[in-house]
């Protein structure tokens, strides 16, 4: 497909129940074009059933990956389990689908994730020049990529979208929403807390990084997922890493003040990391979510001509608000 052209053709997704699941099959139904989805549940196909998706997958012109279990959980063994199954397992089904097809798919972008990047706070991370961190969650990321490129696939460009934290309705900004509007959503401040050895050795404690709200928010709008999957689909010379993040990324104190305005909340403390650790055994949640200082933007997007729809943070979530 050359640049600008209009893309048709099937569109399978895997993992389509998910917040960016949900928006892709609906944005591409509106456009017209056949959707297959393949879920755990509530889709046109269940994962397992790999008779159907070498049925659905020979022919389409576009795949998207999308499944895993969300990383918002606390990393116990069994978790962190089906973190790794969940993606490897899908992602190998989707690319066994695609070597046995008779007319495989132009273009398979299957999800990623920026935190493969190490924390930053002194220079952004590129696709060219990044580097790739350590840890639990960087080594779910490795093993998501190498499965995607595992297998001899000739005929099927494929592309790993390394995503940042997605805004837009149903995402992110919904707890935050909450969190802010009773006096809870100040910056989120850094400090010590205790790593058992157990943590050390799965690679899930965060240690001490970022003073005082100064970890790099990296983020991008739903809406532009929507619009660099277009741009990819229509510029074949983009492949590998992709970078899915807004050109200008924030801090933390910046990301919870910019919230804290929109929403008209005045009141904001900043949240200790005493505080935070409490809150997110209580919510069954991680600190590194909101702790690692991801610095991330999009320079193949960007050397490709991309142009955001929201480059900047508050229209993004006053957009994000206001469809709510």
């Amino acid at each position: 497909m050359s640049a600008g052209e209009v893309a048709t053709g099937r569109v399978v997704i895997g993992g389509s129940s998910g917040f960016m699941g949900q928006h892709l099959q609906q944005k591409y139904r509106a456009e017209g074009r056949e959707v297959v989805t393949i879920s755990r549940s509530s889709a046109d196909l269940r994962w397992g059933d790999q008779n159907g998706i070498d049925q659905a997958v020979d022919g389409a012109t576009l795949v998207i990956g999308l499944a895993g279990k969300s990383v918002n959980c606390r990393y116990t063994p069994e978790n962190r389990a089906e973190i790794f199954r969940s993606r490897l397992d899908t992602t190998a089904s989707l690319s066994a689908a695609i070597t046995r097809a008779s007319a495989p798919p132009a273009l398979w972008v299957n999800s990623s994730t920026a935190t493969i990047y190490r924390h930053a706070e002194d220079r952004p991370m590129t696709e060219s020049d990044g580097e790739i961190g350590t840890g639990f969650s960087v080594e779910v990321a490795r093993a998501w990529e190498r499965a995607l490129f595992a297998d001899d696939l000739p005929q099927t460009r494929r592309v790993a979208l390394r995503s940042t934290i997605v805004l837009g309705h149903g995402g992110v900004l919904g707890p935050l929403k909450n969190l802010a509007r009773i006096g809870l959503g100040g910056a989120q401040h850094d400090g010590w807390w205790p790593v058992s050895k157990s943590r050390r050795a799965a690679g899930t404690g965060h240690f001490p990084g970022a003073k005082r709200g100064a970890q790099r928010f990296s983020w991008v709008h739903i809406d532009d997922i929507d619009r660099i999957i277009d741009f990819v689909e229509q510029h074949p010379e983009i492949d590998g890493p992709v970078n899915a993040a807004a050109p200008f990324p924030v801090d933390n104190t910046t990301f919870m003040a910019t919230v804290r305005r929109v929403l008209g909340a005045k009141f904001g403390p900043p949240m200790p990391r005493w505080m935070l650790e409490l809150g997110a055994i209580g919510i069954r949640t991680e600190t590194e979510l909101i702790l690692k200082s991801r610095w991330v933007l999009p320079e193949k997007l960007s050397a490709a001509g991309f142009e955001f729809a929201y480059p900047t943070m508050e229209p993004a979530v006053r957009e994000s608000f206001e469809r709510a």
